[in-house]
């Protein structure tokens, strides 16, 4: 019974996170204050009331509907909250209520952010990536962490990487490739996963970007002329994939490929 009631709380604690993420993606990129500020409608820029946002339950009662003005309210509002209950939920199952469920609940909540912020406006806002990329540098330091050399080192791989494929970027195509923002991500995501996920992450991301901008450029003629597809997205979607099976993929490789005969 007792396992139940936490993993409910867990749910309902990664659905008002969800519910603060949307402040903050919608917000941020805007440069507006996203910290202790009452909600307001994003037509007609009414306050909203508090039962206007209980996670989940205020969408399906209003009909995703703003309870003022009656316009309609994206569904990424509730994807975001049930997306967010989901990684805390994760991380519950794999660490219990535990520093390391902690520390990946925000590492997994900050990427959240990042995707949808990335995809909408092209931008990784420093305001998140600095103070995450802090608290994966000390988490490092404690007994559950990887070590501070390998988060350093994690951090210099991640970053430095990203940073010569933007100079050869910018070489080739003799504009920018990529920003600054992706650079500071990859360094953020190399203090909590070391060097060599991160470089998992790095690979995965390209070959999940390459995949998908071929794919979008075909179908779209607008993406054809612009070429503009933001890589944080990418970099995300790759992080929850070394998070999740990275132990498993870099052993598979070391003992297929790298095994002396």
């Amino acid at each position: 019974m007792m396992a139940y009631l936490i993993l409910t709380w867990v749910g309902l604690l990664g659905l008002a996170i969800g519910s603060f993420l949307n402040v903050v993606i919608y917000r941020v990129p805007l440069k507006k204050k996203f910290m202790l500020e009452r909600s307001l409608c994003p037509h007609c820029q009414t306050q909203l009331k508090w039962w206007h946002n209980i996670p989940l339950i205020s969408f399906v009662i209003l009909r995703g509907k703003c309870g003022f003005c009656h316009q309609k309210i994206s569904w990424r509002y509730p994807l975001v909250e049930l997306l967010n209950a989901a990684i805390f939920l994760y991380f519950y199952y794999q660490y219990g209520l535990s520093l390391e469920f902690a520390i990946f609940a925000i590492l997994g909540s900050s990427l959240l952010a990042i995707f949808f912020i990335d995809y909408d406006h092209q931008i990784i806002p420093d305001v998140i990536t600095i103070p995450i990329m802090l608290i994966g540098l000390g988490f490092s330091m404690l007994p559950e962490g990887i070590g501070i050399k390998a988060s350093a080192l994690g951090m210099l791989v991640g970053g430095g990487a990203l940073y010569f494929v933007a100079i050869l970027g910018d070489w080739l195509f003799k504009k920018e490739s990529m920003g600054g923002g992706d650079i500071k991500m990859a360094a953020m995501l190399g203090a909590f996963v070391g060097w060599q996920k991160v470089l998992l992450i790095f690979i995965t991301s390209a070959v999940l970007g390459l995949f998908t901008s071929v794919i979008l450029m075909l179908f779209s003629s607008k993406l054809r002329e612009n070429r503009i597809v933001p890589f944080g997205p990418f970099l995300a979607l790759a992080a929850a994939v070394a998070v999740i099976y990275g132990d498993r993929i870099i052993g598979f490789y070391i003992s297929n490929f790298l095994t002396v005969q």
